[in-house]
């Protein structure tokens, strides 16, 4: 019950970002999430785009030095306080959250997180226990 996640270094200067997106725009790839930290040197842009194969193979045609890390896309209501105890459910469970982006869906009353853990497979099983779903690579692309 994970996602693919494409991490990809991109030089911190103007147009890069705009680049690599005309690159997936190009190839018609969807991205479904988006997520840029930056450094003063370097971005990083976490995406979770539609076909990983593809955007793969056209990444490395284009020479972008990148990564592939499974994540967990949690669905949970569209509430406040919704997030709050998905996040105390990690914690109080021992997960820690490395790093955590939205992103939006087509299914009303949903909210979706990604969310980067050390253990996926613990957080996993704490969240089902709790009644936390998360969901596939095939179901976050009809959410």
């Amino acid at each position: 019950m994970t996602v693919k996640q494409i991490s990809v270094f991109l030089e911190n200067k103007p147009g890069r970002l705009a680049e690599f997106t005309d690159v997936l725009s190009e190839n018609n790839i969807n991205m479904r999430a988006l997520s840029l930290a930056e450094a003063s040197d370097f971005g990083i842009v976490r995406v979770i785009v539609d076909d990983v194969y593809n955007t793969s193979t056209v990444l490395k045609d284009h020479d972008y030095i990148f990564s592939i890390t499974k994540v967990l896309a949690v669905e949970m209501p569209d509430e406040p306080g919704a997030l709050s105890r998905v996040i105390r459910v990690l914690g109080d469970n021992e997960v820690n959250v490395e790093y955590m982006y939205a992103f939006t869906a087509r299914k009303k009353d949903s909210a979706y997180m990604i969310i980067r853990v050390a253990d996926n497979k613990k957080a996993i099983e704490v969240l089902q226990k709790n009644g936390i779903r998360p969901v596939c690579q095939d179901e976050l692309m009809e959410a």
